[in-house]
């Protein structure tokens, strides 16, 4: 558990800087759109690393020090934002895209195997203790934008400007809006630079802090894997080419629409809803504000699920249940096993809080929604939503992936990587481009798309479930026995 908690502290110290970043992206570095650019262009370099650099970097590196390495590079992004420019901005795109893939494909392979050692170790089901440290880890790491956000809106109402928005403008705000359209209200006044440079150093140093941690108090769990692969002679193209073979799996296949779906709905949150809604509606100052209420709900909502999940199984928290609430009390937990063990449906349909439902929702009222000053509880619901029903995407389906790819993990957690980013690229890319609503009809498409196909693989597994690490290895011990058991049968025929 010390493990768990140390990798999860690292990650709410860098994402309060990182992931405040890219909210204010949209909002704060307006000028010719350098700030959505810079964007696009970090995940397409996340894409780029998750195909050829993950898996390499990992095996050479390990766990432990591929983490510290990338967090290196989140550190070298936020410095680039105290004099953002094309020639700022976009190199340290580059550079933080590449080592985003190492770090989550590294933190993700690093709770799986710590999360089967433990399970082993207090004879627990593996798919649960995973579930659990995912939650964990989602847990702080979602909190980070309390944190960062808080640290933005502090700093940046400091800011003595007001933003006068008038009738006229606000009609352009929420679905109003089509991308560049020049009648689009600017109202994303940029904050003095002293404030900026503050919030920055801020940032800096949070980052920095993260690296310390994770690098004097993180076990390396998996030196002796790291070692055996430096010295063996596997061809240097079979790792570099692993993210690709990886796709030869049906399984994946079907978990990509999810996977980048995870990217579409965070990319409009952190691109679309931010400035489209909030900013043209309120003033850059309340988009950290809001944005607290996504980080808090995400947060609590990631440990709730992690650890629900091992009740109700995955597809419960993916899609609405057409049944009953179950309440928890000693005789209807002992019902409610029973059903989830021998009927398929009540395994996975019971709970009413479901992300499909909840984000179908939102989409929903986002196009039907006219933001005005005049709502501000309604600017705060919003994201409180989205952040329930994310929590369930990025918990689940990483415990999904550590589940039915635990011998191919390094290559199957680059591929989450790489598909969360062409989301992500497809998000801020159609950023200046499209129209809010159309945004929307995609989200709600790939939405309804994804859920069937991640059902399809969850009834699959169900079906025919994924042997776990320990059943693997106690199959090869027998087939081994009996082929010994054979040998020593032909010996004894010989010499008879």
């Amino acid at each position: 558990m010390k493990n768990v908690l140390v990798v999860s502290f690292g990650f709410l110290l860098l994402f309060t800087a990182t992931g405040s970043l890219l909210n204010l992206q949209s909002s704060l570095n307006t000028e010719e759109g350098v700030g959505v650019a810079s964007a696009s262009v970090q995940f397409a370099s996340i894409i780029l690393s998750s195909m050829f650099v993950a898996p390499l970097v990992i095996k050479y590196l390990g766990c432990k020090w591929t983490i510290v390495a990338a967090m290196g590079c989140n550190v070298v992004y936020t410095v680039g934002n105290f004099y953002p420019g094309w020639e700022t901005l976009l190199p340290t795109s580059i550079i933080l895209g590449f080592g985003e893939s190492p770090l989550w494909s590294a933190t993700s392979t690093y709770l799986t195997i710590n999360g089967r050692k433990q399970a082993e170790k207090d004879n627990k089901k593996t798919q649960d203790v995973i579930n659990q440290y995912f939650g964990i880890l989602f847990l702080l790491y979602q909190s980070s934008a309390v944190w960062g956000n808080l640290m933005s809106s502090i700093v940046f109402g400091q800011d003595s400007t007001s933003v006068n928005i008038s009738e006229s403008d606000l009609q352009f705000c929420g679905v109003g809006s089509c991308g560049n359209i020049s009648e689009a209200p600017s109202n994303s006044t940029r904050p003095p630079e002293r404030l900026v440079h503050t919030l920055m150093g801020c940032y800096v140093g949070v980052g920095v802090l993260a690296m310390l941690l994770v690098a004097v108090f993180l076990d390396n769990i998996d030196r002796d894997m790291t070692l055996e692969f430096r010295s063996n002679k596997e061809p240097f193209c079979s790792t570099f080419l692993a993210t690709f073979k990886q796709l030869n799996d049906r399984r994946q296949v079907f978990l990509i629409p999810v996977t980048a779906y995870i990217g579409l709905e965070l990319g409009f949150l952190n691109g679309e809803y931010t400035k489209e809604y909030v900013t043209c509606a309120l003033g850059l100052h309340f988009v950290g504000y809001v944005m607290i209420c996504f980080g808090a709900t995400s947060s609590l909502f990631s440990y709730a699920f992690g650890r629900l999940s091992q009740y109700s199984g995955r597809v419960a928290l993916f899609a609405l249940g057409k049944t009953q609430a179950i309440y928890f009390s000693e005789s209807s937990l002992e019902q409610y096993q029973y059903y989830k063990t021998h009927h398929w449906p009540y395994k996975y349909c019971n709970f009413p809080l479901a992300a499909t439902t909840t984000q179908f929702t939102c989409i929903l009222g986002l196009l039907f929604w006219r933001p005005h000053p005049d709502q501000l509880p309604v600017f705060f619901v919003f994201p409180a939503l989205w952040g329930l029903a994310d929590a369930v995407w990025q918990t689940q389906t990483n415990a999904l992936y550590g589940v039915l790819f635990h011998g191919q993990k390094e290559a199957a957690f680059a591929n989450y990587r790489l598909w969360e980013a062409v989301g992500y690229v497809i998000a801020f890319a159609c950023s200046r481009f499209l129209c809010v609503n159309t945004k929307l009809y995609i989200l709600m498409g790939v939405l309804l798309l994804s859920v069937t196909l991640c059902f399809s693989v969850e009834y699959g597994e169900y079906i025919s479930p994924t042997p776990s690490e320990d059943n693997t290895i106690d199959t090869k011990l027998e087939i081994k026995s009996t082929e010994l058991n054979e040998d020593n049968d032909t010996e004894c025929d010989k010499v008879l």
